[in-house]
């Protein structure tokens, strides 16, 4: 294995665990791999701005300062990473996650999405400019590990059918 580091950015929805699933597969498995990613915390995400340029009355202004304050980190973590990993839950409508998911394309970093079948219509463009389309966070690391050792692990199996 080289020396090289790769840099993966975990963008998406942060209402389930699948971002820790990913960090402590990768991390069981040894690979060279430095996750980036978003500030997860939905309340500090929201309120930076206002916190710590100024209160806003305007709910539209004050999520206007956080949105533009969390894109400073966005841009620059998606800009550094190898490999950008987009998960789109089925909770809410995840904007923010398809944006990432162009930024990253537009940027030439190479796309993985991470969601269930429902939503395959509604993201078939963004599934478009993927490199690969996952369904479960297994198939996710298992992908990285492919593409970091390069090298197949047959001991898998077929985990697309599990």
């Amino acid at each position: 294995m080289s020396n090289y580091t790769w840099k993966v950015y975990l963008s998406g929805e942060i209402h389930t665990a699948w971002r820790e699933d990913i960090r402590s597969e990768l991390h069981a498995s040894g690979l060279p791999v430095n996750i980036l990613g978003p500030v997860t915390i939905h309340e500090d995400s929201d309120d930076c701005g206002a916190v710590i340029l100024g209160a806003e009355q305007d709910k539209f202004w004050h999520d206007r300062k956080g949105a533009a304050m969390n894109a400073i980190r966005t841009r620059a973590l998606i800009g550094d990473a190898d490999i950008v990993v987009v998960r789109f839950g089925d909770k809410f409508r995840q904007w923010n996650a398809a944006y990432d998911a162009g930024v990253a394309v537009a940027l030439g970093k190479s796309l993985i999405t991470l969601h269930d079948e429902p939503l395959d219509h509604a993201l078939k463009e963004v599934d478009a400019a993927a490199s690969a389309v996952c369904r479960r966070t297994e198939q996710v690391v298992a992908t990285l590990r492919y593409v970091i050792l390069g090298q197949l692990d047959k001991e898998l199996g077929d985990i697309a059918a599990n």
